[in-house]
């Protein structure tokens, strides 16, 4: 369900109709043909076999086995479940908790444990971190930095992705470029890790999409999920940063926990803007 929400705004109008027949009847999905869901769907066969691609399904029989395999081990959720109504505030909060709260076990869930000690091997011993990041992904960024540099880590940004740009052509291999992008294809960023990695710096990726342009050029790859496309299909644009804020904390968190310095640097931040506080 998650490859497919993922790739949900890279599909064709075809495609998008596999999609949602999909989503709202992931059950009823897998005792069909290719034929029947194609008919249900008003496309042609060849459809189905391209949208199960575009999910990292090799074809329509492994998709099956993945829903199923879903089926068995969660409530997939049906249309009326995705529904937000204003006259009934209370039941829409309670869909939107689940939603996240789906979201953001999905996210952690996910991340490989070996890679995630390797990235935190790299931001350790990291002489900088820069954090790359465009649109309405900056405030992650600029909470990563203020995060970063509060345990001792040298970190930086700049909400004009020109200064990031010519930042990055000045680090060295011993610097880390953390790339901060839902959907992997934003040129911007993409330019600034294709200068990091001409310099031989490593870079991190966090994003929605682990076959995306970014994520082949990164060395690590930290996998979020969006799960926005459950209640708005067609906005193709509506995405929030929850899941990728919650990696930047889990980061955060075991930096934390492995830095033996961490508290000092933490110690000495909060005495510095004790007088600001009443």
């Amino acid at each position: 369900m998650d490859k497919i929400l993922s790739n949900y705004a890279e599909c064709y109008d075809a495609e998008k109709k596999v999609a949602d027949f999909v989503l709202d009847h992931p059950a009823q999905v897998i005792d069909m043909t290719v034929a029947e869901l194609a008919g249900q769907c008003g496309v042609s066969e060849a459809t189905i076999i391209r949208f199960c691609k575009r999910c990292g399904c090799k074809g329509f029989h492994r998709l099956k086995l993945d829903l199923a395999r879903e089926t068995a081990v969660s409530n997939l959720p049906d249309p009326a479940a995705n529904e937000l109504r204003a006259d009934d505030l209370g039941a829409s909060v309670q869909k939107i908790l689940q939603n996240k709260q789906e979201e953001l076990q999905e996210t952690l869930q996910g991340i490989d444990t070996e890679t995630c000690r390797a990235v935190l091997d790299l931001l350790q011993q990291a002489r900088m971190v820069v954090f790359a990041a465009v649109g309405n992904t900056i405030p992650i960024a600029l909470d990563s930095v203020y995060k970063f540099n509060e345990l001792g880590i040298t970190a930086i940004t700049s909400t004009i992705w020109e200064h990031l740009s010519v930042t990055v052509r000045t680090l060295t291999p011993q610097d880390v470029v953390v790339v901060l992008s839902a959907s992997g294809e934003s040129k911007h960023v993409l330019d600034i890790a294709h200068y990091a990695v001409e310099r031989d710096i490593p870079v991190v990726a966090i994003t929605n999409h682990t076959d995306s342009t970014l994520a082949k050029m990164s060395r690590h790859v930290l996998r979020t999920v969006s799960r926005e496309k459950l209640f708005f299909r067609n906005h193709s644009v509506l995405s929030t940063r929850l899941s990728m804020m919650a990696v930047v904390e889990m980061l955060y968190f075991l930096l934390c926990s492995r830095k033996t310095d961490s508290f000092h640097y933490i110690d000495a931040h909060e005495e510095s803007i004790a007088d600001e506080k009443i």
